[in-house]
């Protein structure tokens, strides 16, 4: 099988992709804000929808996610835009196959009972069109019943004073992580920074993101031929409410 990308513009993807530095830390980082143990979770629910055995992951990166799935039994691929997260993955198993493509724009000449992507990684695509690309994408890469599950955080603009943010993320006896947010309006985009303070060392992690509320998600998927099958507001199958701090929205192809 082959994969391979089309160029759609400028890659804003490539700007912030996993570098080396983030993915030495990866799985540690992950680790600590839960991530790691959630995975688990993820599997399960994601298994359900594949019947057939065959799923695709966008941003597959070290396999958090890929690798439990495909203990249960799933073969699974992916896609993701950084070198250094796919020779994690690959140092981790040898069962997954996995190819270097950026998620904006790919091509895929299997079909798969299941196609997801998770931790938001959908918002790392800047770009209203990119986003519509990749669920274009993501929708011809399926078989006639399958789906297509999303991961996304609801956006977070409360506190924000004059366009700026700073959150902790985390704090204990040995870290604390911060993140400082600017957020752009105009394009939906939010740049942030990510700094751990660890011991005596300081490691900043660059990111920009369009976020994206479900009512917007369903609109794009529908402009590419999906439609709202479920929404859930975790992956134990909690239900998506007013305050639910993220969704998993799981489309089909539309009917009519």
């Amino acid at each position: 099988m082959q994969k391979h990308r089309r160029s759609v513009g400028q890659n804003l993807t490539e700007e912030f992709s996993y570098d080396e530095n983030l993915a030495s830390v990866y799985e540690k980082l992950t680790s600590m804000v839960g991530k790691v143990a959630e995975a688990d979770e993820t599997a399960v629910f994601l298994e359900r929808f594949s019947s057939g055995r065959s799923a695709f992951e966008l941003g597959i990166g070290n396999g958090r996610v890929a690798v439990p799935l495909s203990e249960r039994g799933v073969r699974v691929e992916g896609i993701d835009n950084s070198d250094s997260m796919l020779k994690l993955l690959a140092k981790r198993t040898d069962r997954i196959k996995a190819w270097k493509v950026d998620i904006a724009d790919f091509t895929s000449e299997q079909r798969y009972d299941l196609v997801y992507c998770v931790h938001s990684t959908f918002t790392l695509l800047c770009r209203r069109e990119q986003q519509i690309a990749c669920l274009r994408s993501a929708a011809k890469a399926l078989d006639d019943l399958g789906v297509l599950a999303i991961e996304l955080r609801v956006p977070a603009l409360d506190g924000f004073v004059s366009g700026q943010k700073t959150t902790t993320t985390l704090v204990d006896c040995d870290n604390t992580i911060v993140n400082v947010e600017i957020h752009d309006s105009l394009n939906q985009n939010l740049l942030s920074s990510l700094l751990w303070f660890s011991g005596a060392s300081v490691r900043r992690f660059p990111q920009r993101i369009r976020y994206v509320y479900h009512q917007e998600l369903d609109t794009m998927a529908e402009f590419v031929g999906l439609e709202l099958a479920e929404r859930w507001g975790d992956w134990r199958g909690g239900a998506f409410t007013d305050v639910s701090k993220r969704h998993i929205s799981v489309y089909r192809r539309a009917t009519s």
